[in-house]
């Protein structure tokens, strides 16, 4: 069994369980993110630190029975973007693959964003990243051709529009 939790930036317990995730899914899959492990100690610990402590994100740890996590993701309103978000750092462990593991955290993401009003969902996938695309495309989200920095070669973005919540 699977739980997911929400983590909150002022309950003490949570950062040292999302730093674990985060450690984690660096350790079990760097061909998936951009930074890697040997970030962590020269800033990346404070960069995910000063993420985690934002209040109009969400944090989401997958745990399993034993209170290991599992899986991670994130959301983050979308800089410069009017009312767009972004799904970020999405990783499920081993242990816990082919369980819909994926689709409960980008489920519970989008729960966040349509909450607060956002109108779509962004990500970037690096390019090769065939697992990750495919449960992003199962999910509503297609690719995108924009102009972007000089990484665009090594990802492709991805959007998922959001139909306004009826009030």
């Amino acid at each position: 069994m699977v739980d997911l939790r929400i983590l909150a930036p002022d309950d003490p317990d949570d950062w040292p369980l999302w730093r674990d995730a985060r450690l984690a899914a660096l350790r079990d899959a760097p061909h998936a993110f951009k930074v890697r492990l040997s970030d962590w100690p020269t800033g990346g610990e404070q960069e995910w630190r000063t993420r985690f402590a934002r209040r109009d994100a969400v944090h989401l740890v997958a745990v399993a029975a034993d209170g290991w996590p599992v899986g991670l993701a994130g959301g983050l309103p979308s800089p410069g973007r009017d009312g767009a978000g972004e799904v970020r750092s999405l990783w499920v462990g081993p242990e816990a693959r082919g369980r819909r593991t994926g689709d409960r955290l980008l489920a519970a993401v989008e729960a966040w964003a349509r909450r607060t009003g956002r109108t779509s969902l962004r990500l970037a996938v690096l390019m090769g990243n065939t697992p990750a695309e495919a449960l992003y495309r199962r999910n509503g989200f297609v690719g995108v051709d924009e102009a972007r920095d000089e990484r665009a070669a090594e990802e492709r973005v991805m959007v998922k529009q959001l139909a306004p919540v009826a009030r």
